[in-house]
């Protein structure tokens, strides 16, 4: 998020401020097993630590401070601020990161009595996505795909995955790749499109979805 720190509290509420349709975060695994809402594996960006955040313990974690003396949040915290009409897009940035993800969501649903698509899970990991929807038939599912070279084998796997869409690197999209990925009923949700030109650019290829920092920029 371009307005606050990324991956905090405070970033998801600024992002609803600005009445985005969904907002789209980081997990990890802590060492004692919970999960944690950051980007990097390494805490060194942007925090007081040089920990690899897989390798510390949620305590630990707690008391690491973020720049501006932000805190590194939980999944449960985030999915708490999160209001009915906004949905979250969980990446699976870590190992090890897909039956706890499903544990926690598969509670929010039934509790509140919340729609699978209220989630969407996301990641690069190929593995996790298979894991996350051995354990979960409903909650929708994104692959993230950052080589032109992948996206046939991105295809396949969405088709065996009941996946709703692809999340590729803007990079390498042309109009024709998003036709083709479209012409298999598969979603097109390109990252991370800041620039007001290449906005227009994803636009006019008709893609269904935008990811960006910058969520005000979409409709001018």
């Amino acid at each position: 998020m371009g307005h606050a720190l990324e991956n905090t509290v405070e970033s998801v509420k600024k992002a609803i401020e600005l009445n985005v349709d969904g907002i789209e975060i980081d997990v990890f695994k802590s060492k004692t097993g919970e999960l944690v809402v950051y980007h990097d594996p390494f805490l060194t960006r942007l925090s007081n630590s040089n920990a690899f955040i897989e390798q510390i313990s949620l305590d630990s974690i707690k008391k690491v401070k973020l720049v501006g003396g932000l805190s590194i949040p939980t999944l449960n915290e985030i999915i708490d601020i999160i209001p009915e009409n906004i949905f979250l897009n969980i990446e699976l940035k870590g190992k090890n990161t897909a039956l706890g993800t499903n544990k926690i969501l598969t509670e929010h649903i039934r509790k509140f009595n919340l729609p699978p698509s209220k989630f969407i899970i996301s990641s690069f990991r190929w593995d996790e996505l298979i894991n996350f929807r051995n354990a979960n038939k409903d909650v929708p599912i994104a692959i993230l795909v950052d080589s032109l070279y992948k996206i046939d084998d991105a295809i396949k796997l969405a088709r065996k995955i009941n996946a709703i869409a692809l999340n590729p690197n803007n990079k390498f999209l042309t109009k024709q790749i998003v036709k083709k990925i479209q012409s298999n009923n598969i979603q097109v949700h390109p990252y991370t499109i800041n620039d007001p030109s290449n906005i227009k650019r994803m636009k006019s290829m008709g893609v269904d979805a935008i990811i960006t920092d910058y969520p005000e920029r979409i409709n001018k």
